[in-house]
């Protein structure tokens, strides 16, 4: 095959555009004024803002957004690279060769001679593999800096990888039902003042825990399930707004059961 013939295939293209993408970096690197100042240090939050725009996106399901938001990682990621290849620390191929390498170390039943033929083989192989290459825990990978909802998720993820988990969800159920029991028993009160606070805080993180654990025995992602209920309540109560205020009246100077009128349109629309 020429490389004429290669440049008009699905690979040769993504081979042009990534190449275009570094030759891109390289010129603004050189001569923006803004790119020539950033650093590692300088792009992080950038980043970190990227991240959740794209996560936005997925939520909403809004495919030409995750496009756009798939490219500002990826400039991201080229500019990080691009910095350290300044530093003569590495380049954007030694970034890529060491993930390939490690990908292909990762799944010794497509490389190697490991049999895995179940999703949870594949996640048990991974996590005595990353051991092997000097992890002291299982937990160790899980990021300090995660939200905690999602790091309870990668936790129990971890935990199962490694064989520690209940063995069905009627046992996981349980135990949301005791936490809840036992939550509701000791801080259920009127009097707030009579609450532990501390005490009240732990236990509610034991109850939230075991709840994440439950769906994901059941399939369900904690932290997509609640943004998808934080943007249902957003829409609905943006909607009580809109229709009271075409009505003349304000929501602060309306009782609950009038509000409760507005908001069971909102749901019915």
């Amino acid at each position: 095959m020429n490389n004429q013939n290669f440049e008009d295939t699905p690979r040769g293209r993504q081979l042009q555009a990534f190449n275009r993408l570094l030759d891109v970096m390289d010129e603004l690197r050189e001569k923006c004024p803004w790119d020539k100042k950033q650093t590692i240090d300088s792009l992080r939050h950038l980043t970190i803002e990227e991240t959740y725009e794209l996560s936005d996106a997925i939520i909403r399901k809004d495919m030409q957004e995750i496009k756009k938001e798939i490219g500002d990682i990826m400039l991201h990621m080229v500019f990080y690279a691009k910095i350290a290849s300044e530093q003569q620390a590495f380049d954007i191929a030694d970034v890529l060769n060491s993930l390939c390498e490690k990908l292909i170390f990762r799944h010794p039943h497509i490389y190697g001679d490991v049999t895995a033929t179940t999703e949870e083989e594949v996640k048990q192989n991974w996590e005595r593999l990353k051991l092997k290459e000097g992890n002291k825990s299982v937990l160790g990978g899980v990021p300090s800096s995660l939200p905690a909802l999602v790091k309870a998720m990668r936790i129990q993820e971890k935990a199962r990888g490694a064989g520690f988990d209940w063995d069905d969800k009627t046992q996981v159920w349980e135990k949301v039902q005791e936490e809840l029991n036992e939550f509701e028993s000791e801080f259920n009160t009127l009097d707030t003042n009579q609450i532990d606070h501390e005490k009240a805080t732990n236990e509610f993180g034991d109850l939230i825990f075991s709840l994440i654990n439950f769906a994901r025995f059941i399939d369900i992602n904690p932290e997509e399930a609640l943004e998808k209920t934080n943007l249902k309540f957003i829409d609905r109560f943006q909607y009580m707004e809109q229709e009271s205020a075409k009505d003349g009246k304000r929501l602060q100077d309306m009782t609950l059961k009038e509000m409760d009128i507005y908001w069971n349109q909102a749901k019915k629309r």
